[in-house]
């Protein structure tokens, strides 16, 4: 008897001992413990992740809420010059809030947030405009009629342009009317093989547009509001900051050099881009689109940064979204990323 319970004793001892011991415990055994606790630990990172992710897009709608808010008390009831210089200034804030959420926002909570903005810089516009003496309206006639009379004048937009002055550049076209503030709008129209240039004083905070061009060169220093380009071919665009958003539309063989918050190429082909942009660039109907970093400079071209709100540091240049192309694992064959050997540019 005393054998015996020794013998189970010892047994026991045994078993104990390769429990303690984990060079006793077969690896496989092992694995399969290490992969748990791997796998755990990831489920736990991803919901830290995920929590962070929902308080920071928490704190964006809220604030989102806040502004958008704030700016329509100021552009309803009686209007004055102060209160629209605060709504600008707030809708500045607001873009440069957007811009900062880019990384962390769901793609739902980024485009309401860009049609939000989009919504409240067209009303800003329209109350700009309604706030404008009746003798502003007179003058613009004179001043059209002296357009119609000097064909060679560029500055202001031809009347074959005028019918693109109430698109719009936010992401759903059924928003685009009235966007583009006809009253503070510049470009060139109807043009052939010109090197047409506007300085900052002409453009600051305007909306630029260039429609009808062919083997143009058209430079733009400064910090414009917005920038529609439609219709061009052979052209070469070259462009400061621009506060909101750039529009390429009917489009070919160009070359395009801007920095924004928002692009989008509709129906363009064989295009090349030098991109700065702080959300996601958008293709539809396009082909043949190249894209490449900005790499455009002129003296001024900082203080312009920051006068239009964008980061600095922060470029998506090879982040597009391509609207005809919804496989997520095979890259769009309508747009690519331009080699490193062509992207020297001389730009003068």
């Amino acid at each position: 008897m005393e054998n015996a319970s020794f013998s189970v004793a010892a047994v026991r001892n045994g078993n104990e001992g390769v429990q303690r011991d984990p060079s006793l415990v077969p690896e496989r055994i092992q694995r399969r413990e290490q992969e748990r606790q791997l796998e755990v630990e990831k489920r736990r990172q991803k919901r830290q992740d995920q929590e962070v992710e929902e308080e920071k897009s928490s704190f964006f709608a809220a604030a989102l809420a806040r502004e958008r808010k704030a700016v329509a008390e100021l552009l309803e009831g009686e209007g004055s010059a102060e209160r629209l210089e605060e709504a600008a200034a707030r809708l500045q804030g607001l873009r440069k809030l957007l811009n900062d959420a880019v990384l962390f926002l769901a793609s739902y909570d980024l485009r309401q947030g860009q049609e939000a903005l989009a919504q409240l810089q067209a009303a800003l516009a329209r109350r700009r405009q309604e706030l404008q003496p009746k003798k502003r309206f007179a003058f613009k006639a004179r001043k059209k009629e002296a357009a119609s009379a000097t064909e060679g004048d560029a500055a202001p937009v031809a009347p074959a342009a005028e019918g693109l002055l109430a698109s719009s550049l936010p992401l759903k076209e059924e928003e685009e009317e009235g966007t583009l503030d006809s009253s503070r709008a510049c470009g060139f129209s109807n043009l052939e093989s010109q090197v047409l240039e506007k300085r900052g004083d002409e453009l600051h905070q305007r909306d630029i547009l260039l429609n009808e061009l062919k083997d143009c060169t058209i430079k733009l220093y400064g910090n414009p509001n917005a920038l529609r380009l439609a219709k061009a071919h052979g052209c070469r665009v070259l462009c400061g900051p621009v506060s909101t958003s750039v529009f390429l539309e009917d489009c070919r063989d160009c070359v395009l050099a801007v920095a924004c918050q928002q692009l989008r190429v509709h129906t363009t082909r064989d295009t090349r881009i030098f991109l700065h942009v702080t959300s996601r660039a958008i293709v539809e109907d396009c082909g043949g689109i190249q894209f490449s970093p900005y790499t455009w400079s002129y003296p001024g071209i900082e203080q312009d940064f920051q006068g239009s709100g964008l980061d600095r540091g922060r470029n998506n240049w090879n982040t597009v979204d391509d609207f005809n192309w919804l496989a997520r694992d095979v890259p769009s064959p309508n747009w690519s990323i331009l080699p490193e050997e062509e992207r020297k540019m001389e730009w003068d």
